[in-house]
């Protein structure tokens, strides 16, 4: 592309503008990606790309370029589904659902890998294997990777590759990091009970509402007294629900909230102490305690040759290359790495506001950028499995 002239990826950019914005209008949530899906089949289908009907799933799909038969298979994903989010941008082209948005910026990565198969068909030719597309549902429901690890679309795989759009790195930078990018992601409900009384006589009651506000305080040791200066944990309690009215000592209190780390024997260090706090709390206040754990996706770690690959054809291309700071946001591009080699990228979008804003929006010309780095970066790929055979 970076050979052509300058108005045949003028019409390129201006192409995949169009597909961003249609899938911005229509957005759909986790598991409810039934036009997305259709559209992007038959935007692939008018290219006479292949779609790979094998790898079955209800929503998204999986598409195919190359096949050179014995050549080695890499995967490029992208995901496809929006955010239960009322959006405010005011852009023309605005979600045309209430309540729904594109506010992680999915249909940017969507368009962008659709761009990917359009130039790798034109180069269908150069490739040395196959390149396997996965379009991706339920990214925001940490469930679609599995789904697609299911229907055995990594079988044969010697790697995988995605992105998720940077707000804060301008568009034409690359943030390139080897080992831990992304958080593991863990959730937590705990309930305490005890018994009820009125207000003014609670030594008839075993409070529940005491110690929660007790566990609330001592849950925040495990970070500053269990985990290493050098490492990194969050541990935060985002709700807490209990009691009906002023005078009422409550029976039951319900706390829920996240825990995100970057390392595996940090994670498995931090729910054990997570349940030691919670049983010794329950203990000393007399209440019943019932801790409930939601496993996340395990952390972003990319694999260090990949990495390292991925760079040398971002600045071979002219983009700017950044080592940047790791995100505490969980991806469930995790578990694509638990099966094959895997690397994920930052691609910088020059966003006026983070992921799951209201008003959150891209900078379109990082379309083209991200479509040109995979493209090559694929063909690259598949040349150097090809010579390691």
């Amino acid at each position: 592309m970076a050979e052509v002239s300058i108005s045949k990826q003028h019409i390129f950019q201006q192409k995949l503008v169009d597909i961003r914005r249609h899938l911005h209008q229509f957005p759909e949530l986790s598991h409810e990606e039934f036009e997305t899906t259709a559209f992007i089949r038959a935007t692939l289908e008018a290219a006479n790309i292949r779609i790979a009907s094998e790898f079955n799933l209800e929503t998204g799909l999986i598409a195919e370029v190359g096949g050179l038969q014995g050549g080695p298979i890499v995967a490029l994903r992208a995901d496809i589904d929006a955010l239960p989010i009322q959006e405010e941008t005011g852009l023309s082209f605005a979600s045309k659902y209430g309540g729904k948005m594109h506010a992680c910026g999915h249909d940017f990565h969507t368009a962008a890998l659709i761009g990917v198969a359009l130039l790798l068909k034109e180069r269908e030719h150069e490739l040395a294997g196959s390149v396997r597309l996965v379009f991706q549902p339920a990214e925001e429901k940490a469930a679609g990777a599995q789904k697609v690890i299911k229907t055995g679309a990594l079988k044969g795989v010697r790697a995988i590759y995605g992105m998720h759009n940077k707000p804060d790195l301008p568009v034409g930078t690359i943030g390139i990091r080897p080992g831990a990018l992304m958080a593991a992601a863990d959730g937590f409900l705990v309930e305490l009970e005890g018994v009820g009384s009125h207000a003014a006589v609670p030594e008839t009651s075993v409070d529940p509402v005491v110690a929660a506000a007790y566990l609330v305080t001592a849950l925040q040791s495990i970070v500053s007294r269990n985990v290493s200066p050098l490492e990194s944990a969050v541990v935060s309690v985002t709700r807490l629900h209990t009691g009906t009215a002023w005078n009422i000592i409550p029976e039951k209190a319900i706390l829920d909230g996240t825990v995100r780390t970057f390392d595996a024997e940090v994670r498995t260090r931090v729910k054990q102490r997570f349940s030691d706090i919670v049983t010794g709390i329950a203990s000393a206040y007399g209440v019943k305690a019932s801790l409930r754990w939601l496993q996340g996706p395990p952390s972003v770690h990319n694999d260090a040759a990949l990495a390292e690959a991925a760079g040398q054809v971002a600045k071979r291309l002219g983009f700017e290359v950044t080592t940047p700071t790791p995100s505490p946001a969980g991806e469930d591009f995790a578990f694509y790495q638990q099966e094959v080699p895997g690397f994920f990228a930052f691609m910088g979008t020059s966003g006026p506001q983070e992921w799951h804003h209201p008003a959150f929006d891209i900078d379109e010309r990082a379309l083209t950028v991200s479509a040109l780095f995979f493209t090559e970066l694929a063909v690259d790929e598949l040349s150097r499995f090809a010579a390691e055979r």
